[in-house]
């Protein structure tokens, strides 16, 4: 596994997140790795009624939502990531574990670094957790970085 060629760090934009980026620069920096950070956009549901918009306007809704998303990854590379460390940002729409295990998979990743959120008891059963799904799908180790205590 050592040293890293090439890490990936799927972020949700969440403060939990932004300490999987750090954990992925650190260890970038050290074996001057590439870094990819990457936002998976969770598909929007179709569904109508009272205060949703028409099903024809989703593309209009995702083009936004990817464009936000870009901005917003750019920001990240500006603000957190060395200048002289090689920085690769995506976002794909999708489902996120499996989208985050295929990018790794394609990119021969040697390592996937990402946040847990910290969620137990019934918030972990309702929302589950992509962190755990990327575990068990991962073509590569992962290194799960745990949400900063709430002190």
């Amino acid at each position: 596994m050592l040293p890293l060629k090439k890490i990936i760090c799927p972020t949700d934009f969440s403060e939990p997140s932004f300490e999987g980026i750090k954990t992925a620069v650190e260890l970038a920096e050290k074996d001057s790795s590439e870094l990819t950070l990457l936002h998976v956009i969770a598909p929007v549901p179709k569904i109508s009624g009272i205060g949703m918009p028409p099903v024809g306007h989703f593309p209009v809704v995702f083009g936004e939502m990817e464009q936000q998303a870009k901005e917003f990854l750019e920001k990240i590379r500006a603000s957190q990531i060395p200048k002289d460390l090689k920085c690769l940002t995506v976002v794909i729409c999708g489902q996120p574990a499996l989208h985050i295990t295929e990018l790794a998979q394609k990119e021969k990743a040697s390592i996937i670094i990402m946040a847990t959120h910290g969620q137990s008891g019934w918030q972990r059963f309702i929302s589950g957790s992509v962190t755990e799904r990327v575990v068990r799908l991962a073509p590569c180790p992962v290194l799960a970085v745990p949400a900063p205590s709430q002190g």
